[in-house]
């Protein structure tokens, strides 16, 4: 029993083997967003199935606009895991109970924002996307009923934010599962018992979101003697929370940039009809899973890093990165050759049409290369942001996904249209995609070895 709760408890990374504790770290992460993919695959394999290809197009569509819409609380997210990681590391229990109070109570704030705000633009957005008349009514449905529960995914994300901010990866994970699966059965029976087609989707999905929110809220609770929340955390502190706004608006506007590039790169996949943004989505889906591990060992990373520098212990950092790219990269490499591999079967999970499956296994041969520069991107991202230094990452993801990605997305379609083809090559969409990939590693490298990140660890002595 007792090495059972010492699973579940706040891990110290300052101590052990550095691989050890990245790895032992990220495996949880690794399941947990393995649990999210299948999540959303079931979402998409579920309406493909039993609605048919239109309504996995109306889905697909939807994502970027969500994302646009959470940014900020990405942001203060990313700031409030940051600072519970060092808090944590150097024992300092008042600022760790501020920052997690307050983080609940920005939260709340932030979803009541998002809902008055996103729900009346709704139409706006579906104009300016270009989004197909084929799916414009089910693409505004689910946009609808996600926003109008947004607050179960944001207090969600936000919460599993401090668990791994504090160590805890393994509840966090069990939480997921429990909703993945209640998903399932909602998705299920809203779609088949009640025939809500994607309306049912999303319902499904608010739902879910919503119960793990509240099991993150109870597993919080009974780390008592490492926090409090009472009245006084959950007041608005301006230092805390403009400190956790401060460190985290840099991850914040750089998610409400990538998605306004996404958007505009939806805008661009609206061009070539439902059958293509269909295909786009299937494929998400599925190469979905190859990218696992880069996310999964970049917020490890950023854990690792932030605890040592909390305990002011820098000689394990450089170790750290380098043990936890390698296992990273290595992860990646198993996963893409599986993709290949069992590609096409995947892809037929969500499809009949030849077609599409076609065209998503084109797609994901071109990308193969930027699978494996990902987990590289990911990890020396990660160690930047665990020691505080937001702003070096941000300036990257920007590059990489306005100048690069979304400048050379619209140029090469461009360059490939011909009187034979007057819209163009749609698969340009995705050769630029993984060019800037490929740019985005070599970037984070760069700057891993000469970055801001190292002098800011001299002025934290």
């Amino acid at each position: 029993m007792q090495k059972l709760k010492a699973l579940f408890a706040p891990r110290d990374m300052t101590e052990g083997t550095p691989w050890k504790n990245i790895l032992m770290f990220a495996v949880p992460l690794l399941l947990g967003n393995l649990i999210q993919q299948l999540y959303n695959a079931v979402d998409t394999a579920i309406v493909g199935r039993y609605v048919g290809d239109d309504a996995v197009a109306a889905v697909t569509s939807c994502m970027p606009v969500i994302n646009l819409l959470l940014a900020l609380m990405v942001g203060i997210g990313m700031g409030t895991s940051i600072r519970a990681s060092q808090y944590y590391g150097a024992r300092d229990k008042e600022n760790l109970s501020l920052v997690i109070g307050n983080c609940l109570t920005l939260t709340l704030l932030s979803s009541i924002i998002i809902m008055a705000v996103g729900i009346p633009l709704v139409p706006v957005l579906l104009n300016l996307l270009n989004t197909p008349a084929e799916i414009m009514e089910w693409t505004g449905q689910y946009l609808n009923i996600y926003l109008a529960g947004v607050s179960g995914a944001m207090f969600y994300n936000m919460l599993s934010g401090i668990l791994r901010g504090l160590g805890d990866s393994l509840s966090a994970l069990g939480f997921l599962i429990i909703a993945a699966l209640l998903n399932v059965v909602l998705d299920l029976w809203f779609v088949i018992q009640f025939d809500m087609a994607v309306a049912g989707v999303a319902l499904a999905t608010i739902l879910s979101q919503g119960v793990s929110a509240v099991l993150c809220f109870i597993k919080l609770k009974s780390m008592s003697t490492l926090f409090d929340i009472n009245r006084k955390t959950l007041r608005l502190n301006k230092k805390t929370s403009l400190d956790m706004i401060k460190l985290g608006l840099p991850t914040g506007f750089t998610q409400a940039a990538f998605s306004l590039a996404m958007l505009l790169i939806q805008r661009l996949e609206n061009s070539f009809g439902p059958m293509f943004i269909a295909t786009t989505g299937i494929v998400k889906r599925v190469d979905g899973f190859t990218m696992l591990p880069s996310f999964s060992f970049g917020s490890a990373m950023t854990t690792f890093i932030g605890q040592n520098v909390g305990a002011r212990k820098y000689d394990r950092l450089h170790k750290g990165a380098v043990q936890g790219a390698k296992l990273a990269f290595f992860t990646s490499v198993v996963l893409t050759c599986a993709i290949l591999l069992f590609g096409r079967s995947m892809l037929g999970i969500f499809t009949n049409t030849q077609e599409v499956i076609d065209l998503g296994m084109n797609i994901m041969y071109i990308l193969v290369p930027g699978y494996l520069a990902m987990g590289l991107t990911q990890t020396m991202s990660g160690v930047m942001r665990g020691a505080g230094d937001t702003v070096t990452p941000m300036g990257i993801s920007l590059f990489t996904a306005i100048i690069v990605r979304t400048t050379l997305a619209y140029a090469l379609v461009e360059l490939s249209k011909t009187p034979e083809n007057p819209i163009g090559e749609p698969l340009m969409v995705y050769v630029s995609m993984v060019i800037s990939w490929v740019t985005g590693a070599l970037v984070n490298i760069y700057f891993y070895r000469r970055g801001n990140w190292r002098r800011l660890l001299s002025t934290k002595d």
